[in-house]
């Protein structure tokens, strides 16, 4: 059987296309999920326009954010059966005796692969999925709402486990994209109060923000990051794509505050770090996430305590992928869904 999938088949700019491809053949601990959504993250965006700082195994089928139905599982699976609602975790490949994997960090494993760069990815009908990666979808939330799990993974991972935030401290998110809003929106759960700054561009992710209860910023955010005592913030999360913010959230914090990154940028900073010297300051990456951070997600997700729905900008049919990536990286909206069947 042949399916359609949206295809990044070399490393030059705009390599992204329409292509036939085989309906995967499963191994023992594998199941095959027909996808019902897929969303389209910034790091599909980054290899169609092929600024991306991170090796791809060309061609491969994007997407890594995407849930649907098993349809088949492997003779060594249990647990699951035909039908089921699931999601899928991004770690596609990791080494099991690893260290890391040993404590539960398999995100962090060297030789780990991620669907959409390291092997075929969602977008399209069929993709083969480890038994492991597997969480369950509750009845009531609709796969347009699940399949964002895996960027709310992502923040929740930068917020709530890899940041210092109390209630009642005081955060600036620089950058609303997916991600920025989304850790915004994780902040605003664990009682701090919000700022999030975009450009003129970002006018309308901006308004989108404010739905979350956040404070929005154009440009300088200086006054609100000294306000309250003239010190800075808490804590910077930096999401945005580029390097160089890393040196405004050094600015913008307060002295033994914290920042973390949780944007790429694969620019050289070419500016001094000698201020998070200066005031004691915790610099902290953040990246993926792991199971348990998806089982509180899912949660969440189906509590209503946080509600996906006024990022998601549209859902558009595969074979208008080209549509839907553009919508976002314009900034139109902030995230596009695609129904691949």
């Amino acid at each position: 059987m042949k399916s359609i999938a949206v295809v990044n088949y070399a490393e030059a700019k705009g390599s992204v296309e329409l292509r036939e491809i085989s309906k995967p053949t499963i191994g023992a601990d594998d199941i095959l999920l027909e996808v019902a959504k897929v969303g389209v993250c910034g790091s599909d965006l980054h290899q169609w326009s092929a600024d991306h700082s991170w090796e791809v195994n060309y061609p491969v089928v994007l997407g890594h954010e995407f849930g649907g139905h098993i349809v088949e599982l492997g003779s060594d699976v249990s647990g699951w059966k035909e039908g089921d609602r699931v999601v899928s975790e991004t770690a596609a490949v990791i080494n099991n005796t690893s260290p890391l994997s040993r404590q539960g960090l398999y995100n962090l494993d060297p030789s780990r692969k991620g669907f959409g760069y390291g092997v075929d990815g969602a977008m399209t009908r069929f993709v083969r999925v480890p038994a492991r990666c597997l969480h369950k979808v509750p009845e009531n939330l609709p796969f347009e709402q699940a399949c964002l799990t895996e960027p709310c993974s992502v923040a929740y991972n930068a917020v709530l486990v890899n940041s210092r935030i109390r209630p009642g401290d005081r955060v600036l998110v620089l950058g609303p994209g997916t991600i920025g809003i989304l850790c915004a929106a994780m902040a605003r759960l664990a009682g701090a109060e919000v700022a999030i700054v975009g450009l003129p561009t970002d006018a309308g992710r901006l308004q989108i923000a404010k739905q979350y209860g956040c404070n929005t910023i154009i440009g300088d955010a200086s006054d609100w990051a000294y306000k309250h005592d003239g010190m800075g913030v808490d804590c910077v999360i930096d999401a945005a794509g580029v390097s160089t913010t890393l040196r405004l959230a050094l600015s913008y914090v307060r002295p033994n505050g914290h920042i973390t990154k949780v944007g790429w940028g694969p620019q050289p900073m070419n500016f001094s770090l000698d201020p998070l010297v200066q005031k004691n300051v915790t610099l902290q990456g953040s990246f993926s996430h792991n199971w348990p951070i998806w089982e509180k997600v899912l949660f969440l997700l189906s509590s209503g305590s946080l509600d996906v729905r006024p990022i998601i900008g549209g859902v558009w049919k595969l074979n208008e992928w080209k549509e839907a990536f553009e919508q976002m990286y314009s900034g139109k909206v902030v995230k596009s869904v695609l129904t691949p069947n």
